[in-house]
């Protein structure tokens, strides 16, 4: 009985260990599988996650490519803009030269033949006061009452104010003609000072007192002598421009906040220097006493669009255009150094030579062999 009780145990426990072999199976079985779902899962996470990466490049580059598309954009809206300034400059200039050129010649060409006919009236006068120094009562009563010696003084005072004037237009109009110089599409060689005394008598009404602004403006020239410099003289002329309006406009803002004893004090001065760096590197440098720039917009003062001033009164393009015109076109550098309260100074390191008349040169050689 023992022995069949013993084998019927055992026969259970072979059953037993049989079922839970086969679950041990099915278990090894269903982790295999979890195993396999696990790693496709992670297969699935890994190429998820590499797609998303690859978007994110992707998306970076596409923002990048977007953000140089914006600043060509806004680099071609300022020379457009500056294109139609200059299209704009050179057909005031045509048409005030024009329109001025012809009657100030008239003018100036006649003066001269009036001169001349005083010249002869004057010398009759005197003949006839020589041979008749005792005329009529009534040509004596006459000479009294014009004041004929008033007359002949103030008559060659006049003429001499008439030829003043007439030059002096004259020299505008020639100063407007440097200043554009729109003919010019490429560079040339030209005195630098010549472009500076340009500007500064164009801006000539601003620097000196008005009744609205009593304030005149001292500029100071210290030049020292120069060799001729390869440029775009225009487009160098409106850099002069832009930062001397710019240093004006500083100026009278300083004024407003200053008293007339302070102002009688420290006079609003524009210094103006030209130094001969080396050979080949000149240095002009612009500075005025006026109010300074604040350390918040130091950064951005070269940014395109980018103004202090009020609505109306400024277009933010003057500095990023004379930046883009001194640094890309004629491979130099403007830079600025400015103290809150004391002023503000412009530096243009100009090349004399540089590379525009290797890269003219090159350009030449090339067409040449075009043709």
């Amino acid at each position: 009985m023992e022995s069949a009780d013993a084998q019927e145990q055992i026969k259970k426990l072979e059953k037993e260990i049989r079922t839970l072999k086969k679950k041990l199976e099915r278990s090894e079985a269903d982790r295999n599988q979890l195993e396999d779902a696990s790693d496709r899962s992670e297969a699935i996470l890994k190429g998820v996650i590499r797609e998303l990466e690859e978007s994110q490049t992707a998306l970076e580059n596409r923002s990048r490519e977007l953000e140089i598309a914006l600043k060509d954009l806004k680099a071609l809206q300022v020379k457009l803009v500056e294109s139609e300034k200059r299209s704009a400059l050179g057909i005031l200039v045509a048409g005030i030269a024009h329109e001025i050129n012809n009657p100030v010649s008239f003018i100036y060409g006649n003066l001269t033949h009036a001169n001349s006919y005083f010249q002869d009236l004057l010398r009759l006068i005197q003949l006839y006061q020589q041979y008749y120094p005792e005329p009529a009562v009534a040509i004596k009563q006459e000479v009294k009452a014009i004041e004929l010696d008033f007359i002949k003084n103030d008559l060659e005072n006049m003429l001499q104010s008439m030829y003043s004037g007439a030059e002096r237009i004259s020299n505008i109009i020639k100063s407007l003609r440097n200043y554009s110089r729109l003919d010019e599409a490429t560079f040339k060689i030209v005195d630098i000072h010549q472009g500076i005394d340009s500007t500064l008598m164009i801006l000539n009404s601003r620097l000196k007192g008005t009744s609205k602004n009593p304030n005149t403006i001292q500029v100071i020239r210290d030049y020292q002598q120069l060799p001729l410099v390869a440029c775009y003289p225009s487009q160098l002329n409106q850099v002069f421009m832009n930062i001397l309006s710019n240093a004006i406009d500083a100026l009278e803002e300083a004024n407003q906040q200053r008293s007339f004893e302070d102002i009688i004090t420290h006079p609003n001065t524009i210094l103006i220097q030209t130094r001969l760096i080396n050979e080949n590197q000149i240095l002009v440098l612009i500075k005025d006493n006026g109010i300074g720039i604040s350390e918040k917009i130091k950064s951005r003062l070269f940014d395109p669009f980018f103004t202090t001033k009020t609505v109306g009164k400024g277009t933010g393009l003057g500095l990023s255009i004379s930046y883009q015109i001194v640094t890309e076109l004629h491979k130099g550098q403007l830079y600025f150094n400015s103290i809150l309260g004391e002023g503000t100074e412009f530096i243009l390191r100009l090349p004399i030579t540089s590379q525009l008349i290797q890269e003219s040169d090159l350009v030449i050689k090339k067409t040449t062999r075009e043709y």
